[in-house]
């Protein structure tokens, strides 16, 4: 027995967004069914269905950054219980048995995360994501979301607020520390956020000075428009850190130039070509060059603990059902600050 669903769905690669429905399994054991209240507009939403990173699954039914409440768990479930506030993120399965699940680092799967959707199960069933009104998930891969963070705020903590506050935990962003954040949209507002309630002293590159109230207000102590000229020469050797959140290319080796001695630079955005460097520009200052994905279930739970504690949250724009198609294209014109969130409630036919 499956559960009919009703849901957003692209039709085709780049199609309007279609009011469709989905199935979801029957309630397993040890799984939850979650009354999806706030769903989160992630760029990779928008790669994904239009078929901009590869091969798509069609119908695709978006949406990784899912908020809501538990409306049933299974007869074996104890992490969470009927009402409680959970979230789930980019991934709702993995081996369990391989050396980064059994570190706590299931984004690493060796066998491969299952996705939230756009992915398939270890079954071959596709998955579909949280542009619905509720979803199945295994109680491992479901978040609490603690009081103190509103529901539409938390939903892209699932997304953007892990993958920033990864980084910034394995490098060590704290007191004492200098972070620089290249970027400030949906990731890099959130890397601000996080970073000045880590403690550190923290510096946003921008092309420009426009969002300079907003990163002051988000915890920025510096902002510097790097489309002035010698903006980044004025930087020699000034960070610790630097969070990339952009997709677009960047002149590397002078943003390497602004690392302190073993400062390590690190990319969270993912530009479309192949970026270059000097090798130079990492063994003078023993820096290093790195990628960050989300973080693992442990991990994202340490991190909406944290934001619960800091009382952060995404800075969002609720929008319609109606209103995503829309939303796709101010999200590619960056004409949005700083997160799109779908009140699910709209999506049902009237």
């Amino acid at each position: 027995m499956t559960l009919t669903v009703p849901a957003l769905a692209a039709p085709t690669p780049g199609a309007k967004f279609e009011r469709t429905t989905v199935e979801r399994r029957d309630l397993g054991p040890h799984d939850v069914l979650i009354d999806i209240a706030f769903a989160g507009i992630c760029h990779s939403d928008i790669h994904q269905a239009r078929e901009e990173w590869g091969k798509g699954i069609f119908p695709m039914v978006p949406g990784h950054e899912i908020a809501g409440t538990v409306a049933a768990v299974g007869d074996d479930v104890t992490r969470h219980s009927v009402d409680d506030r959970v979230g789930v993120g980019c991934f709702v399965d993995s081996c369990r048995e391989c050396e980064a699940c059994l570190a706590g680092e299931e984004q690493f799967c060796a066998k491969g995360a299952v996705m939230t959707y756009n992915g398939r199960q270890y079954s071959g069933e596709e998955t579909y994501g949280g542009y619905s009104t509720q979803v199945v998930v295994d109680e491992r891969y479901v978040l609490r979301i603690p009081e103190g963070i509103t529901l539409d705020v938390a939903a892209p903590l699932l997304c953007a607020g892990i993958t920033t506050y990864s980084p910034l935990r394995h490098w060590g962003a704290g007191p004492g520390k200098k972070v620089a954040v290249v970027g400030m949209g949906g990731l890099g507002h959130m890397a601000v956020k996080i970073a000045h309630a880590m403690g550190a002293e923290v510096t946003v590159l921008s092309h420009s000075l426009s969002k300079k109230a907003d990163g002051e207000r988000f915890g920025a102590d510096h902002y510097v428009a790097t489309s002035e000229e010698g903006a980044l020469k004025g930087l020699r050797t000034s960070f610790d850190l630097i969070i990339s959140t952009v997709g677009a290319d960047l002149p590397i080796d002078q943003y390497l130039a602004t690392l302190r001695l073993d400062g390590a630079m690190v990319f969270v955005g993912l530009p479309p070509t192949p970026q270059s460097f000097r090798v130079g520009s990492l063994v003078g200052g023993r820096r290093s060059l790195a990628g960050s994905n989300i973080g693992g279930i442990r991990e994202t739970q340490e991190m909406l603990d944290f934001c619960a504690e800091h009382h952060l949250g995404a800075e969002i724009e609720l929008v319609r059902a109606d209103d995503v198609d829309r939303a796709y294209e101010r999200v590619v014109a960056s004409d949005v600050r700083y997160r799109f969130v779908i009140d699910t409630a709209t999506i049902p036919a009237d």
